[in-house]
């Protein structure tokens, strides 16, 4: 995977568009019925970097990131301000978050993972990009001191520890985390006097399966 282990600005993403995206397949039957299906077992993320920009400054900062990655060829980490934490946005990390596995007595690593619940039906995503020092991790309850009792993958999002937690041991953490994206584009169009009459180039970026 070609892949920088460096994050678009933080503060040029704030304001950005953007979301999850999925794809599905709808036929319509003679009867009027449907019958629908998904190709795609995860979500995708888009968004539209440009929307955050604010001045002529900032485009330079864009620019100089966006030849950096070679356009296309080279992803990087996004932080989606609307989705970035184990927990809601308003809340702080906490150890018993997410629930991502139990012990087996086998078992030392784990993945990072966020279940989004509605009703009776839930998502698991994957969750690749954690951020450094965020990751807070607990052992049926008993939380767990990284660099003694864990480590993070942090670029695979793998928690992996010193021994296998024991069989039937809830695994739980808390964490902050970046999107795996690339621009959409090789080309950014923007001038000084169409910035400064208030457009704002579009520079989409697209999440990238790791």
């Amino acid at each position: 995977m070609q892949f920088h282990e460096i994050r678009f600005p933080a503060a040029l993403s704030f304001g950005s568009m953007g979301g999850p995206e999925r794809r599905t397949d709808i036929v319509t039957l003679s009867n009027g019925y449907e019958e629908r299906n998904t190709p795609w077992a995860h979500s995708r993320r888009r968004y539209d970097a440009g929307v955050g920009l604010r001045a002529m400054d900032d485009v330079d900062e864009v620019l100089k990131f966006f030849e950096a990655r070679r356009g296309q060829m080279f992803a990087f980490r996004w932080k989606d301000w609307s989705d970035f934490k184990s927990c809601k946005p308003s809340e702080t990390v906490a150890h018993g978050d997410q629930t991502i596995g139990y012990g087996d007595g086998v078992t030392t690593e784990f993945q990072l993972t966020k279940t989004y619940r509605s009703g009776d039906e839930s998502y698991t995503r994957n969750i690749a990009k954690p951020v450094s020092g965020t990751v807070l991790v607990s052992l049926a309850g008993d939380p767990q001191s990284e660099g003694v009792h864990f480590e993070v993958d942090l670029a695979r999002g793998v928690l992996i520890f010193d021994r296998a937690p024991d069989e039937g041991r809830d695994i739980t953490a808390g964490f902050e985390y970046d999107v795996p994206v690339r621009f959409d584009a090789d080309r950014i169009h923007t001038s000084a006097a169409s910035f400064q009459a208030g457009e704002v180039p579009s520079i989409p970026v697209v999440e990238v399966r790791l």
